[in-house]
């Protein structure tokens, strides 16, 4: 990181420890303010006060306060105990959790501390606008006091705080700070014995301040609501320490026992911009931090019982974020984004990375790579696109369907997965070896192909029928049928670029080697489920709030079952992106494909980006079952087909173009580089990867609105 932003990152989490102090100081001048006003006055309307929440109690049977403190009178011990506990523990707990923070946990501590204000501030008006006389203080009461029968040392019955505000019942502030300790201390993840102890300093606090008379139940009750505002509203200015969503932290589990779950991008660079240096790239994506929060964060889970949090990270390691590889040619930089991809990030700093490919022709190529628990596949793209100039923003849906249409749908969404049944047959034994291709079709052609029809329906056609093409063995054991999650995007409109906001719906696909256009029509007939929410907003449900009431090893178990080869073959995935030249530091943009996970044992995952005119195919399989290069050429040969015979294309045609760099399929062959480009298990820890997310704007307006659903299948 460069100097002057490490140095804005160091201030903006440093504490200057005089001004907390100076902070509390001003707090205590406030409570002598009040405490002040002692008048004849000032102590009747007390009176009047307290005999009325008394009164209260009385008639809704919760005057709690005489049964204890009559018990409490016939044990002298307990009286003392009682009292210190009510004199101190409640002000060295608070006062402890305060240096804790600042010690241990400064990420916690502007959180906590302006909770702690709040709670005070609020109570200390409280006292001076309600003035309430406590039980045992009631003119004609029959409390037994045992804070001045007990003399204890340091209690309001003695003359070390005789000058004590006693007309203070209302909220009870012993209470509040007792419950702001445990509250603190559950944010903070401390061990779990220090939390069940905190717990039970809470339930001995409450029956202290009632058994001694010094609060009505009405106070602890006022304390409980007063903690939970403050900590609302603090938590609204300092929101820290975000738990991981469910739908996110499904993908974490994924990694545990697949391939790693890791979602992105490939974008060549070039043109008369010049191309950017490492040193560029670095200093750009620096500037854009405060824009990408996930990208200074990391994942910490203290037990497989607990839910993951995003925690600041300490630094950033710009060596190891930011990287540099020489390559030969593209068939290197295919090579090295397979490897890259097959390798899990670690959980100890932020879950991205950047590689910067060079070449010797002097083409950059810039690789992001992200954990599919920071961002679906939009969400990847959204967040590239800070890195980019102008700064643009992706079309969403204009319309949100409203709470009552969200809440049939799902019902009806889940009748039909219930229903939905049955397993794919195997294709094969995966090797763990993993594949990576790309291919760019022209975006003009391929609308013009779809005739109206889905852009998503054909991307599925052509994929089917390039398998079918390269690799016929597998007609038989598939039984002529490949079942494919095809993701989709539930994003509403300005929702932020973090996190998933995906669910797929299955559809099986015939695997034939029949025209496209054949496959393509009855393609269309299957996929009527992609053009309804129901599906998707039935998964979407279970991955984003049914799953947050299991604990953690139950959504491990679960994510293991449903997400796979037991579900589905592989994963197409369909993305919008921007129609309008973008550039990097200065360099535009070229080409751009998607970087997508394969699912565990799912021999392959396609991810389709539109991007200016193309679209960009990247295609990752496992070598021992697909082969990328031939099946990425089979489907370009395919649509060159369909567009020689003018389907869906009006008398005039138009000349392909394949790829970012215009090549025509019918004279030069596809512009694939290399061929094998894979990343042995020994190489690289694999893992699962994640699939894209959203139907891209080439689809007709039906589909252009992005379609608000999906299925547990990756995004």
């Amino acid at each position: 990181m460069p100097e002057s932003v490490r140095e804005r990152a160091s201030a903006q989490r440093r504490i200057v420890v005089w001004r907390q102090v100076a902070l509390g100081l001003l707090l205590f001048g406030y409570y002598l303010l009040v405490d002040a006003n002692r008048s004849a006055g000032r102590r009747a309307a007390a009176d009047r006060h307290g005999q009325w929440f008394f009164d209260l109690e009385q008639r809704w049977h919760l005057d709690v306060e005489r049964p204890l403190n009559d018990w409490l009178a016939h044990h002298d011990v307990l009286q003392t105990l009682a009292n210190y506990e009510y004199a101190y523990t409640y002000i060295l707990s608070a006062l402890a959790t305060l240096v804790f923070l600042l010690w241990k946990r400064q990420d916690l501590y502007r959180r906590a501390r302006t909770s702690f204000v709040l709670v005070t501030g609020v109570a200390i008006t409280c006292f001076w606008l309600l003035p309430t006389t406590p039980p045992r203080m009631l003119p004609g009461n029959t409390f037994y006091d045992t804070v001045t029968h007990g003399h204890t040392v340091g209690s309001w019955g003695s003359s070390m705080v005789s000058g004590a505000n006693e007309l203070a019942a209302m909220p009870s502030l012993h209470m509040a700070w007792a419950l702001w300790v445990s509250v603190v201390l559950a944010a903070a993840g401390v061990r779990r014995w220090l939390q069940v102890l905190s717990a039970l300093h809470v339930l001995v606090t409450v029956l202290v301040i009632m058994s001694t008379a010094n609060h009505y139940l009405l106070d602890a009750v006022a304390a409980f609501v007063l903690v939970w505002a403050a900590d609302r509203v603090s938590r609204l200015i300092f929101p820290t320490a975000a738990i991981v969503g469910s739908a996110d932290a499904f993908f974490l589990h994924v990694e545990q026992y697949g391939d790693p779950q890791i979602v992105g991008g490939l974008v060549f660079l070039g043109g008369p911009g010049g191309v950017p240096t490492r040193a560029q790239l670095r200093d750009l994506v620096a500037s854009e931090l405060p824009h990408l929060p996930r990208f200074t964060q990391r994942v910490h889970q203290p037990s497989r019982w607990r839910r993951a949090r995003w925690v600041p990270a300490d630094e950033l390691d710009w060596d190891w974020h930011v990287q540099a590889i020489q390559v030969a040619d593209r068939a290197g930089v295919h090579a090295g984004t397979a490897a890259l991809a097959a390798q899990r990030l670690p959980r100890d700093r932020p879950l991205w990375r950047i590689v910067l490919f060079e070449q010797p022709t002097g083409e950059r190529v810039f690789l992001i790579l992200m954990h599919h628990s920071v961002a679906d596949g939009i969400g990847t793209v959204l967040q590239a696109l800070r890195l980019l100039r102008p700064l643009i923003d992706l079309p969403t849906p204009p319309t949100q369907p409203t709470a009552l249409q969200t809440a049939a749908a799902t019902a009806v969404g889940f009748a039909q997965l219930a229903t939905d049944g049955g397993k794919p047959r195997p294709l094969g034994t995966p090797s763990g070896q993993r594949a990576f291709t790309t291919a760019g079709l022209p975006m003009a052609e391929v609308k013009r192909t779809a005739a109206g029809r889905r852009v998503t329906d054909l991307v599925l056609a052509l994929t089917a029928g390039a398998i079918a093409d390269v690799h016929p063995e597998l007609i038989g054991p598939s039984h002529g049928t490949v079942r494919v999650a095809v993701p989709l995007m539930i994003r509403a409109p300005g929702a932020a670029a973090e996190g998933n906001a995906t669910a797929a719906v299955m559809v099986d696909v015939p695997l034939r080697a029949a025209p496209t256009e054949e496959l393509y029509d009855e393609i269309a007939r299957r996929t009527a489920r992609l053009r309804t929410p129901t599906r998707a907003l039935a998964s979407r449900w279970v991955m984003a709030h049914l799953l947050r009431v299991f604990p953690e090893p139950a959504v491990g178990w679960f994510a293991r079952t449903v997400y796979g080869h037991r579900f589905f073959h592989g994963i197409v995935s369909n993305m919008p992106g921007p129609t309008e030249q973008l550039t990097m530091a200065g360099a535009p943009l070229t080409e751009v494909y998607p970087v997508l996970p394969l699912a565990p044992g799912a021999p392959f995952v396609l991810g389709a980006l539109s991007w200016n005119g193309v679209l960009g195919l990247g295609l990752a399989t496992d070598p021992a079952l697909v082969d990328a290069d031939r099946v990425a050429a089979a489907m370009v040969a395919r649509l060159g087909q369909l567009t020689a015979a003018g389907v869906g294309s009006d008398p005039r045609g138009s000349e392909p173009k394949v790829d970012g760099q215009g090549r025509d399929p019918r004279r030069s062959g596809l512009s694939l580089a290399g061929r094998d480009h894979r990343a042995a298990p020994g190489a690289v820890s694999p893992t699962p990867a994640p699939a894209a997310s959203a139907i891209a704007p080439a689809d007709p307006p039906a589909g252009h609105r992005t379609d608000p659903g999906a299925a547990p299948a990756g995004s």
